[in-house]
């Protein structure tokens, strides 16, 4: 499983000219499943997620967590994560779990999450074509993989 994470002063994201999920301060979170992710890969990045202390305190340093400063999260599925494109020019998506397999560990990291984080969850959805917009606060953006 891998994350590319964002904090962000403000994200949306829309399919089909529709606002679907929508946030201010927080962190937006591109989510990409593998071939081999379990629940065991999903407990993890949601600890790591909701844990990972890259807000500042009141002194300036990056140590508070979304969680810790009452912060949302817009989840947003996006396979591409999985594209290799260290031979050629055309990204291979080997690594990605097939749409069917994916859509169901994504729908278990989303109920996951659900139970771990007290504030406010938006997302995507799953499969569909979306625009995302978002302020990058910073710019912070960190990799997770687990």
């Amino acid at each position: 499983m891998r994350a590319l994470i964002q904090r962000v002063t403000e994200a949306s994201v829309v399919v089909d000219g529709m606002i679907i999920g929508k946030i201010g301060k927080g962190l937006l979170v591109f989510i990409g499943i593998s071939n081999k992710d379990s629940d065991t890969e999903i407990e993890k990045m949601v600890s790591k997620i909701i844990q990972l202390r890259i807000f500042n305190d009141e002194i300036g340093k990056m140590n508070l967590s979304v969680q810790d400063t009452g912060g949302s999260l817009l989840i947003v599925s996006q396979f591409t994560l999985y594209g290799d494109a260290r031979k050629g020019n055309r990204p291979s998506f080997t690594e990605s779990a097939p749409p069917t397999d994916a859509k169901l560990v994504y729908e278990r990291f989303l109920a996951y999450l659900r139970k771990q984080f007290t504030g406010n969850i938006q997302s995507g959805e799953f499969g569909a074509d979306m625009k995302v917009s978002l302020v990058n606060d910073g710019p912070v953006t960190i990799w997770l993989e687990i």
